[in-house]
């Protein structure tokens, strides 16, 4: 009898095996790959041409990072380009337009930071607080529809209002006021893009954070009422740190594309405010990359900034991780 107890107890697993991982379990009730893939063949389906687009336009263009260590011609192609070696990083760090580029870049992106990046999580906060649902999504929609503009439409917007013959300068003189424009002043070019950034893109950005206040509990809100905590508190208490991942997460994929301030806006508005003021490391690459001829040149700044991009995000993540964050991932 005793050894029949002892054979049934071998057989069946006990809790801790149980939860402990897929280990305990008999390999007779595992799932095979192929009876998995047929389960989830309309999850894989529905992300091939996702996995399609990223492959076509994120990995391949990488095999033409090898253009920045030759001297790529393009009648010859890269496979028998002359090899150059490091001579095109040498002579970047030595350009002093680079450096200048440079510059712009971390000066823009600290603008941008500072003064862009708390706009979609205050606009997410005040529509969080607005009871009527259909004024909720009226403003909502109001403020979303600007992301879907192109960046011609978005600053012939800015041009019509601040520029020389725009709105403001019509006010001003008819009251004795003088002019100002403002589309061609080199000093105000961080804030007039800053404001241009929030206006097309902080409507975009407040998805992710309104997502993230829709999954903070709400009894815990019906508590803290009971309780006696007015609306700050609850904020403060609540709201902020249910928010918190979230906004960690948004800051290292920010603090990570600090180098990417945008290309479009700043090329479109280069000739009015000149390129000691508006020239970034994307424009860079363009105009003394590819507008020359020089790709290999250009491909050697946008590896430069892509390898600087990879640093930055890995410290931001290690950084929140430190501090007992997930970041990008779970450590």
């Amino acid at each position: 009898m005793a050894a029949t107890i002892t054979t049934k107890a071998k057989k069946e697993p006990t809790g801790a095996a149980v939860e402990g991982g897929d280990r305990s379990v008999p390999r007779s009730n595992r799932m095979s790959f192929r009876i998995r893939l047929r389960r989830d063949k309309s999850l894989i389906i529905m992300t091939l041409p996702a996995v399609a687009l990223l492959l076509v336009f994120n990995y391949v263009p990488l095999f033409g990072l090898i253009t920045a260590f030759e001297y790529y011609d393009p009648l010859v192609g890269v496979v028998h380009s002359e090899w150059a070696g490091l001579d095109q990083f040498r002579q970047l760090f030595q350009d002093p337009l680079f450096w200048e580029a440079l510059r712009n870049t971390l000066w823009l992106s600290f603008v941008q930071l500072i003064l862009f990046f708390p706009v979609p999580i205050v606009l997410a906060l005040l529509l969080n607080t607005v009871l009527s649902e259909r004024l909720r999504n009226f403003i909502q929609s109001v403020v979303y529809l600007p992301h879907f503009f192109s960046w011609v439409l978005a600053i012939t917007v800015f041009q019509e209002m601040l520029g020389g013959a725009g709105v403001l300068n019509h006010f001003l003189a008819q009251h004795d006021l003088g002019t100002w424009n403002i589309m061609t002043n080199p000093d105000t070019f961080a804030l007039l893009v800053t404001s241009q950034a929030v206006w097309k893109e902080a409507g975009w950005g407040i998805i992710v954070f309104l997502a993230a206040l829709a999954a903070i509990d709400q009894n815990l809100y019906e508590a803290a009422a009971v309780d006696g905590a007015g609306h700050r508190r609850r904020m403060w208490h609540i709201t902020l740190p249910g928010m918190r991942g979230v906004i960690v997460l948004m800051l290292v994929l920010r603090l990570g594309n600090a180098l990417t301030v945008g290309f479009e806006q700043f090329l479109i508005q280069r000739n009015a405010v000149g390129h000691d003021t508006a020239d970034v490391l994307d424009t860079f690459s363009f105009y003394y990359g590819i507008a020359t001829n020089n790709y290999s040149y250009g491909a050697a700044a946008g590896l430069f900034k892509s390898v600087i991009s990879l640093l930055l995000i890995w410290g931001a993540n290690k950084v929140a991780h430190a501090f007992g964050e997930d970041g990008l991932y779970r450590k």
